[in-house]
């Protein structure tokens, strides 16, 4: 599956590009690296936009291209926000052939919002993951560290409801 990119405006601050250039001078003269810089930055901001993604490639000497290349590859990097709550819709196989597919459409239409997207107010944001290891309780998804199974599509409106304070 495709990263994709947030088309939300960075909204960095000057105390979080302190902290990563704090970050990225620890490491400068290492290009090995890379990855750990890339992780620590990702804490800071909690995700790596590409103004981020430049500062690193900028202070790790190294091009740009190679820093979204890393982003890009590994799954634990994410080049969109993180919404306050992350709902997590399992695609794996159990839970796809019980209407997980239905459920991640629902509330992506629910949201306004597709996969790896976040709402303009920061609330919510929308991943699809391939399998939680909870088989038994497809179709299932996760809103934080919250779990709920053997949903369908009625239930989406009652679950998210408890999120909207």
């Amino acid at each position: 599956m495709k990263k994709k990119i947030s088309t939300l405006p960075f909204r960095g601050t000057a105390e979080q590009k302190q902290q990563l250039l704090e970050v990225i001078d620890k490491y400068k003269s290492d290009p090995s690296r890379l990855m750990t810089v890339m992780q620590e930055a990702q804490e800071i901001y909690g995700y790596l936009p590409v103004e981020v993604q430049q500062v690193i490639a900028d202070g790790m000497h190294v091009p740009l291209e190679k820093v979204y290349g890393v982003a890009t590859f590994y799954a634990q990097f994410a080049l969109s926000p993180k919404g306050v709550y992350n709902v997590s819709v399992c695609l794996g196989t159990a839970c796809y052939v019980k209407g997980a597919g239905d459920l991640f459409n629902k509330i992506s239409e629910k949201l306004g919002i597709g996969a790896d997207e976040c709402t303009e107010d920061g609330k919510f944001s929308l991943t699809a993951c391939r399998c939680i290891g909870a088989c038994g309780l497809a179709p299932v998804m996760t809103i934080n560290n919250d779990v709920y199974g053997r949903l369908t599509v009625d239930d989406v409106d009652g679950i998210l409801a408890k999120y909207n304070d």
